[in-house]
């Protein structure tokens, strides 16, 4: 199997994009852009038929809360929280460049299921 072994979110202004996700999610970014975020082992994901896109999802408390500070952020809402009844609880979301992110809502470590 192959790992997924790194990751880069671009957009035209990348203090912007740095400054987004310290302000709203705390992650860890080095003056020279490097990311340090935690990660699920085994990261879980799907392919799914839809129009071509790939997005993110974050692990937060409070999904409807994160969302109202990515939009204090510069951020938009694509989708606000909604339950998928029995698998879980999302948002939708676009950083200040417009790349697609989702958030998961956690509880006890571990995705909500509504």
């Amino acid at each position: 199997m192959t790992p997924i072994v790194f990751f880069d979110i671009a957009g035209p202004d990348d203090k912007t994009l740095r400054d987004f996700y310290r302000n709203v999610f705390s992650w860890d970014i080095s003056a020279q852009s490097k990311v340090h975020v935690s990660a699920e082992s085994p990261l879980e994901g799907a392919i799914r038929r839809d129009p071509a896109e790939m997005r993110l999802y974050l692990g937060v408390d409070d999904v409807a809360t994160v969302l109202e500070a990515v939009t204090a952020n510069g951020g938009s809402i694509d989708a606000d929280r909604f339950e998928v009844p029995g698998v879980v609880v999302l948002g939708l979301f676009r950083d200040p460049a417009g790349n697609p992110m989702g958030l998961v809502e956690m509880q006890d470590g571990a995705p909500k299921i509504p």
